[in-house]
């Protein structure tokens, strides 16, 4: 690992980027007329930032997907990379992606981090942990590795979510080639549930199963870039990019087949039918809400806060492709209302968390940055 160094070449484009955002920075809710809020730039050169995760004492960890961890500390983007990541094979969409704290950080330090890895004569996604301590990485352990690995750079999910028993769940994405999410001796395509030191759970759905994946919770998924926990049920939410429309938003459930590739509200790149060219069939589920045409949703959180007391309960979901964050008003589990939020910054959306009311958001630009949603001040 190496420090990035800075020169005017990536002060300046932040710089223009202040001045862009200070000019819009006041937006309102395009639907409803109410919360006025503002976006505050607070860090940019960033390369490809993928996932933050808010430490106790106030620093935010990023992951940037060429295989770099940053700390944001006190006001600003410390120069020097946080030392002691395993060798991360950064191959198209792959890197180091998601960052998630162990319930107990604050006792027992372990983050834990999904990176693309090279596996044989391939590459595929890992979860490992590793005591943050001293601004370092220790002790790093790999927890799993989704098997087999194979060739090419694509869909490699993946976001960690720990629910409220300690368990830890991983999104796998199908590698870019769909029959292997229909497929319980492959992990990809597919939703993992582990204890927090990587052993299976003996309730899991296939445990015990000849030809399937212990590790297996749910399957049919396409490339899950987005995973969080329902604030009040503690049901895991999960939302998947669809191909050319068809952009997901599901409940997992233990051993549900969510569709992919069979069923889907989308089509190829191509325009040619995917799977059997039907969106509903027996025995397989149907997402809560859809997204036709495709935003590319990356990065999701439920809005818990008194900062924006009118969203509390809403579900924010970064957008890449027309560069907004959605924010999904919900009726128990259904969509009632959406709301285009971050148009006039123009950037693509791969992380949202939320923190003390306030929204944090990572925007997959180059120099990409860190910026917050906050209320706007009153006169």
């Amino acid at each position: 690992m190496h420090s990035m160094r800075r020169g005017p070449w990536l002060v300046l484009p932040f710089l223009l980027l202040l001045a862009s955002l200070a000019a819009c920075a006041s937006e309102r809710d395009s639907e409803t007329g109410s919360a006025e809020y503002r976006v505050v730039p607070l860090a940019g050169g960033l390369s490809h930032p993928w996932a933050m995760a808010f430490l106790p004492d106030g620093d935010i960890l990023i992951s940037e997907r060429p295989g770099r961890l940053r700390i944001f500390r006190d006001g600003g983007l410390l120069s020097a990379p946080v030392p002691g990541l395993p060798d991360i094979t950064a191959t198209g969409q792959g890197g180091l992606l998601d960052l998630a704290l162990h319930p107990d950080f604050a006792d027992n330090r372990w983050l834990y981090f999904t990176y693309a890895a090279a596996v044989g004569n391939g590459v595929t996604t890992r979860l490992a942990r590793a005591r943050f301590e001293d601004d370092r990485l220790q002790n790093v352990e790999v927890l799993f590795t989704a098997e087999p690995a194979s060739r090419g750079g694509r869909h490699f999910g993946s976001r960690i979510v720990f629910d409220a028993d300690g368990y830890v769940f991983l999104s796998v994405g199908d590698r870019g080639d769909m029959p292997r999410a229909q497929r319980l001796d492959d992990h990809a395509g597919s939703i993992i549930r582990l204890h927090d030191d990587g052993r299976v759970p003996e309730d899991n759905p296939f445990v015990g199963q000849a030809y399937a994946r212990p590790e297996i919770y749910a399957y049919g998924v396409r490339n899950p870039q987005g995973m969080a926990l329902h604030p009040k049920t503690g049901a895991l939410w999960e939302h998947e990019h669809g191909p050319r429309g068809g952009d997901e938003v599901n409940i997992i459930e233990p051993g549900l087949n969510y569709g992919w590739p069979v069923i889907t509200h989308g089509i190829d790149y191509s325009g040619a039918v995917i799977g059997e060219g039907i969106r509903e069939k027996e025995g397989m589920e149907q997402p809560l809400h859809y997204w036709t045409p495709s935003i590319a949703p990356s990065g999701m959180a439920f809005y818990r806060g008194d900062a924006f007391p009118g969203w509390d309960g809403d579900l924010l979901v970064g957008a890449l492709a027309h560069r907004h964050l959605a924010r999904l008003t919900l009726d128990d589990a259904s969509v009632v209302a959406e709301v285009r939020m971050l148009e006039a910054q123009n950037r693509r959306i791969r992380d949202v968390r939320v923190r003390d009311g306030l929204i944090y958001v990572l925007t997959d630009h180059d120099p990409g940055e860190l910026l917050r949603i906050e209320p706007q001040p009153r006169p």
